[in-house]
């Protein structure tokens, strides 16, 4: 059971930032298990029996990315990541291509919720196409995202603005390789307590419409 993350858990993030080489993480590898890993593996527990307890027919399941960098894009780099994250999402073997919900830790603060990694152009292509298609589907999911306060819409934009079918549509429209709907935090009392899954289930919930939307997408033709 998730009891929340420690003073040690953001001592351990800083110190792999700044001495991010093996000989350090090998001296505190067990501060990892114990602070980190451990806590954020009982947080995706937690985080995905809350969802699929009431959207069991999505077919979720849930991951913990390693903390060791992948060696071929280290890119001066150190060997190590600075944060961790889990996710919720459909199985896949790309799961970054996929909408997913998730959770970030980092030295700094903390963030949460739903959106694309990495997704794929044939993706956006078909969710551009349907908002031509049926704008009303998209703009009934918008306005009610317009209700909530806690996440903002992130990702990078076309350089050059493409038409909408309605003002209501353009930010989404207008998304080149993906988006985030991201709630983005200071380090809390929140963080270092039992009540964050709960807090956060609560607020995905808000999410779980368009999800539905997004997750049906690649069903589409592609319109290219």
């Amino acid at each position: 059971m998730f009891q929340g993350f420690t003073k040690e858990t953001i001592d351990f993030l800083w110190g792999i930032r700044f001495n991010n080489e093996k000989s350090w993480f090998e001296a505190h590898k067990e501060e990892y298990k114990t602070c980190l890993e451990a806590p954020m593996r009982a947080l995706a527990q937690e985080l995905y029996q809350g969802m699929d307890e009431k959207y069991g027919e999505l077919g979720l399941v849930s991951r913990v990315c390693r903390i060791y960098r992948d060696a071929r894009r280290l890119h001066g780099r150190g060997p190590y990541k600075d944060h961790l994250w889990l996710t919720v999402s459909q199985p896949a073997e790309r799961w970054s291509c996929l909408p997913t919900f998730w959770f970030e830790l980092t030295p700094e603060g903390y963030s949460f919720g739903l959106g694309y990694w990495m997704a794929k152009a044939s993706t956006m292509a078909r969710l551009r196409a349907r908002m031509d298609r049926k704008p009303g589907e998209m703009e009934t999911l918008v306005r009610g995202l317009e209700k909530q306060t806690d996440f903002s819409l992130e990702g990078e934009d076309f350089k050059k603005p493409r038409q909408a079918p309605s003002q209501l549509l353009m930010p989404w429209y207008n998304k080149k390789g993906g988006f985030s709907l991201s709630c983005d935090r200071s380090h809390d009392e929140l963080i270092f307590s039992p009540d964050l899954p709960g807090h956060i289930l609560e607020r995905w919930e808000k999410l779980v419409p368009l999800f539905r939307y997004l997750a049906t997408l690649d069903g589409d033709p592609d319109p290219r």
